[in-house]
């Protein structure tokens, strides 16, 4: 029986004994299990909510009746980003950042209907799901499970009677460590076999949910080193658990809600206002489609004969309102992108400064991991956003380009009694437009995208084995 065997099993039997350690263990285990049963069932009831909203407004889409194309575009049209395989695990920002959007013609609008906006203030101060509990609460169970795990011995005088029994510093330390990081996974556990589910539903996400498994593992190894190093380091338990709750408080709560707000600070992100007046500046040196003498859509007015080969409007082949509406969608296209462009660039900047505070706080860098590989995180709402808007533009220019083509000119500024009749068009005609469906970044781009987190826990652990091979020398080295 090695020594380093003997020194686990002997404080595994003695937080056994201990009602508080046993009731503390059994309670987080529940708490992991609980969380993980709740996140399954909330996000399968929003699954089959947005799936079912999404097929509603497609169908309310689809059963428009004849009307001309134009009225088409301002009916406008909504959709939905369905969760992926993993959001249960760790919902990011989905809840603040909304999974819908309402697609109309000249304007580009945001996500909206979070789960956030939507609930109880309580929902701001953090859901109750794997992530949530692994990330914030299983650290703190930890720090108290193991806090005395070493500077007990110091105050009982016991460490010397473990030497003289033939047990190394190193066994000491290795022992007690192992102990503890045998309890860890038992909180990690529930939410491993929760992963399992969840990727067994979409084998694709399989080496996803190993990589999120296994970053998590480093993430309490982490904790488990540091509590360690820290409990034999310091001679009290008291001076121990003050400094190791002082420590959690840091870089569990303090560091990643101060590091958006530096981000924020440091990366100014013009707001809803300012954007909107913005582009309403720029829409009115662009021009005006509906002004004759304007200079710009003059000179368009002039192509367009000039294609044809005509001298009047109304003796082109197609529909010129519906040629203008085509130029018109273009320009402010070009426009709200460029607008989204520059705010996507500020939005990954600020992100890219806080993901830097992960070499103060491990919390960031498992939380950037955890909402990658869930695609519950900016980049994935960005993306989002971004086939959004290209579904918006082919949406709109159809119907655009159904008006040039369908409805004449003569049709289209008629104003006698039958016009109205003339200029609609037949409703199968958009309702073959294609309908939205959110593609999500394949697999192997996912795992790129989690290996500077999972180096930034790699760093961690050096830092945490470090100290454990520091509080070993403390001690007298090895035997």
């Amino acid at each position: 029986m090695s020594a380093l065997g003997a020194v686990m099993r002997n404080e595994l039997r003695a937080m056994s004994r201990q009602g508080t350690a046993l009731a503390g263990i059994v309670l987080m285990a529940v708490l992991t299990v609980t969380a993980t049963v709740v996140s399954l069932h909330h996000m399968q009831a929003a699954a089959e909510h947005r799936a079912a909203q999404q097929a509603q407004a497609q169908a309310a889409f689809d059963a428009q009746p004849d009307r001309h194309p134009h009225r088409v575009v301002h009916y406008g049209h909504f959709v939905y980003r369905l969760p992926s395989a993993l959001a249960a695990f760790d919902p990011g920002v989905d809840p603040f950042t909304g999974s819908s959007m309402f697609l109309e013609g000249h304007r580009q609008n945001t996500a909206n209907f979070g789960d956030v906006m939507q609930s109880s203030l309580l929902t701001r101060f953090g859901q109750l799901t794997p992530a949530f509990v692994l990330q914030i609460l299983s650290p703190l169970v930890l720090i108290f499970l193991g806090h005395g795990l070493l500077a007990q011995e110091h105050e009982r005088g016991t460490l010397r009677q473990l030497m003289l029994q033939g047990a190394s510093r190193r066994a000491i330390v290795g022992g007690k460590l192992c102990a503890l990081l045998l309890v860890a996974t038992i909180f990690l556990l529930p939410a491993a076999i929760g992963l399992a589910w969840l990727a067994a539903g979409t084998p694709d996400s399989a080496l996803v949910a190993l990589a999120v498994a296994g970053g998590y593992a480093l993430y309490l190894t982490v904790w488990c080193l540091l509590i360690t190093a820290i409990s034999a380091l310091l001679p009290r338990r008291r001076d121990a658990l003050l400094g190791l709750i002082g420590g959690w408080a840091m870089v569990a709560l303090m560091v990643p809600r101060i590091a958006p707000d530096v981000a924020y600070t440091a990366l100014d992100l013009p707001d809803r206002l300012q954007t909107e007046v913005g582009i309403a500046r720029d829409l009115r040196a662009m021009g005006d489609s509906h002004d004759p003498a304007d200079p710009y859509f003059a000179s368009f007015r002039q192509r367009v004969l000039d294609q044809y080969g005509v001298s009047r409007i109304d003796d082109l082949p197609v529909n010129y309102k519906g040629l203008l509406a085509v130029e018109g969608e273009r320009l402010t296209s070009v426009l709200f992108n460029r607008y989204a462009e520059h705010s996507a660039h500020i939005q990954h900047e600020q992100n890219a400064l806080v993901s830097r505070f992960a070499l103060i706080s491990p919390v960031i860098s498992i939380r950037q991991m955890s909402m990658a590989a869930a695609a519950t995180d900016l980049r994935a709402h960005l993306r989002f956003m971004d086939q959004a808007e290209q579904h918006r533009y082919r949406l709109v220019q159809q119907l655009n380009q159904m008006q040039a083509d369908a409805v004449s000119y003569a049709d289209d500024t008629a104003s006698d009694p039958g016009a109205d009749q003339r200029k609609r068009v037949d409703r199968s005609q958009w309702q073959a437009i294609p309908a939205f469906g959110y593609v999500p970044l394949p697999p192997w781009h996912v795992l790129q995208s989690l290996s500077w987190p999972l180096l930034g826990l790699l760093g961690w652990v050096a830092v945490g084995a470090a100290l454990i091979s520091l509080s070993v020398r403390r001690l007298g080295g090895a035997r």
